[in-house]
């Protein structure tokens, strides 16, 4: 028996060519939810149609018709504004593929409401079962992947990032950037990076994904060539404003310091290198000790900068 009928909870459901499994996900959407939000994400096919068929027949949905492909980010975008505008509490979002288990929900608000999380999300990598089924190229794409979302969002404790199964406080959503979320499959990856700027309390809760007939139409190959330029803008970014704008301390001194010796001693040595072999001399030992000292110290304080990035509380959070 929950209690979340006294809350005001609102599920957006971004819409794209899902006309022969939305009717399923409706259904199987608890009885407590106060609101349910779909975005038409200007589908090709019948999906709009159904949509508002649904509507007609259920007081609780509001459909939102896009008149140009947004993306997951922009249908999202607009499921939240509508979301907000009604003063909702929570916010749920899953997709309308159901490749998701809705039993999860009651996990998912406990954290909210009791534990008193920001926002939690579901983690696909407990599911060992999953993790057997899945290619070891996959594996390792999102383990990488992984940490570098980690580093980038500075939440260092989250894994499977880019879980479109979220649930978000209302009041952490209105302080969100929304010109900041990327409207397309970069989406969760860039609302947990401007997370970081509300101070938001995440959790992860464990879940398995179904996965039907339905595939993915975002490849690796298109997500390691797409993802890192962005992921590194947002680092810059998060590092300039964390470490010396807004606090200046041990973790800025590291990383003043790392990075430019690292790179110093690089830069340093391959020069080095390739002059002495084209003179086909071996290069003298203090220039050797110059580069190799230079880069050992500046990997140390870059791993200094990671360690006290890791355990550092977050100066946005209130």
């Amino acid at each position: 028996m929950n209690t979340f009928k006294d809350h005001a909870i609102a599920v957006v459901i971004p819409c794209y060519k899902v006309e022969k499994q939305i009717q399923k996900v409706i259904n199987e959407i608890p009885d407590y939810i106060t609101s349910i939000i779909l975005v038409n994400d200007a589908s090709p096919d019948q999906t709009g149609e159904i949509l508002d068929k649904l509507a007609l027949d259920n007081s609780k949905i509001t459909v939102i018709h896009h008149s140009k492909n947004q993306g997951v980010g922009g249908a999202m975008i607009s499921g939240f504004q509508e979301a907000v505008k009604q003063n909702y509490e929570v916010v749920i979002k899953i997709d309308g593929d159901g490749q998701m288990d809705l039993s999860y929900f009651d996990k998912m608000l406990t954290a909210i409401f009791e534990e008193k999380y920001d926002f939690v999300k579901g983690n696909r990598f407990f599911d060992q079962k999953m993790l057997r089924k899945m290619p070891a190229m996959r594996r390792i794409g999102n383990i990488g992947m992984g940490f570098l979302i980690k580093m980038t969002s500075g939440y260092w404790s989250i894994f499977d990032p880019t879980n479109g199964f979220f649930c978000i406080h209302s009041a952490v959503l209105k302080r969100v950037d929304f010109k900041r979320i990327a409207k397309r499959f970069f989406f969760e990856s860039s609302l947990l990076i401007e997370l970081y700027y509300t101070g938001a309390k995440i959790k992860d809760v464990a879940m398995p994904a179904i996965y039907a007939e339905e595939k993915s139409s975002l490849s690796i190959w298109k997500t390691l060539f797409t993802f890192p330029p962005k992921l590194f803008k947002a680092l810059l970014r998060r590092i300039w404003l964390r470490y010396f704008i807004y606090d200046f301390n041990i973790g800025s001194l590291y990383i003043f310091f790392g990075i430019p010796l690292f790179l110093f001693g690089f830069i340093f040595g391959l020069v080095k290198w390739i002059h002495y072999a084209g003179l086909q001399m071996a290069a003298p030992t203090g220039t050797i000790m110059i580069a190799v000292i230079s880069l050992v110290l500046g990997f140390q304080m870059v791993l200094a900068a990671i360690q006290y990035d890791m355990n550092a509380k977050n100066p946005f959070s209130h």
